[in-house]
């Protein structure tokens, strides 16, 4: 299967931004592309069009919130019989309904292939003569893009809003305390069988899942998936059909088109970040319209994404579930 070209949608052309305070709900916790509002043991998680790069927030893309949030939703229901999940339920396109979770301290990077092209990634050490980066042990004679011979876990601390999270090696993880022995174990062994499911479901779809990043939390003393999972935003996708036929250039579905677009104008994560053109906004919006159509088989539905809409929504959440 190829995916199939994905028009923008014109339901998609005002951007969500900050949600704000909610009358009877509260001020948000926000994060660098969702704000969150707590009550009881739940959350209601509002993904924004805001969209990130270099650990800082880059500007908006018009329906990515609704985009992703509904994929995320997707895959929770794609995992739930491998692992628990924080995922309760999809009221509204751009909201969320979770359980509570205490989150552990580490993010968890699965790879199955070298490739990338920041300072920290796999193939950018891979080349400068890393052979055991992140703790993973790697073998001479890789190229760029090469299928790894196993999928690999390359672990990095999680920063606060605004820093850079910092590699990290499994042995480091379990000496400096950060998590138990036992519970990094558990964590690695689902994250490599999550990482297997969507690699499965990513196939059948006409899309290789390259890599990944996931969080990880405890709810009522199990581990469980939370925040968001096998989105364009926080995975790399890759065309099948145009890798097969050319490794070293595959057609991309995800934040590598924005990173190559800001070092193309001058901005690698230091200095003025340049605003966004029509040009890279309709790449993106594309993009995330693409792989939601081509993993769940469903087009993109219009959705409102005001931030009226947004607030009631959240609001009769609370009223439903205090």
């Amino acid at each position: 299967m190829t995916p199939a070209a994905a028009p923008r949608s014109p339901a998609f052309s005002e951007a969500l931004n900050q949600v704000g305070d909610i009358a009877g709900v509260g001020s948000p916790i926000a994060g660098k592309v969702r704000d969150s509002y707590a009550f009881s043991q739940y959350r209601a998680i509002v993904t924004t069009d805001r969209v990130s790069a270099f650990d800082r927030v880059i500007g908006l893309i018009p329906g990515k919130g609704a985009m992703l949030n509904t994929l995320s939703a997707w895959w929770f229901e794609q995992l739930k019989d491998l692992i628990l999940t924080h995922f309760v339920a999809l009221p509204h396109a751009n909201v969320m309904l979770v359980r509570q979770a205490h989150t552990l301290p580490i993010e968890v990077v699965v790879r199955g292939y070298i490739s990338g092209s920041t300072s920290t990634s796999l193939w950018t050490l891979y080349e400068q003569g890393a052979r055991n980066a992140y703790g993973a042990a790697l073998p001479d004679g890789l190229k760029k893009n090469d299928k790894l011979p196993t999928p690999v876990i390359t672990p990095t601390t999680k920063a606060a809003f605004g820093a850079h999270d910092e590699p990290i090696t499994s042995e480091e993880i379990v000496s400096k305390g950060v998590l138990p022995a036992a519970l990094w174990a558990q964590v690695q062994a689902a994250a490599l069988a999550i990482f297997a499911r969507g690699q499965a479901l990513a196939d059948q779809a006409g899309l290789i899942l390259v890599d990944t990043k996931y969080e990880f939390g405890m709810i009522d003393g199990q581990l469980a998936l939370i925040d968001e999972v096998h989105t364009p935003d926080s995975s790399r996708y890759w065309n099948k059909a145009s890798y097969l036929a050319n490794p070293n250039q595959p057609i991309s579905y995800d934040k590598e088109q924005l990173r190559l677009w800001l070092a193309a104008n001058g901005y690698r994560g230091e200095g003025v970040i340049p605003a966004l053109d029509a040009s890279i906004i309709s790449t993106l919006q594309n993009t995330y319209a693409l792989v939601v159509q081509a993993l769940t088989g469903k087009p993109v539905q219009p959705t409102d994404s005001r931030v009226a809409a947004i607030h009631a929504q959240v609001a009769q959440l609370k009223a439903q579930y205090v």
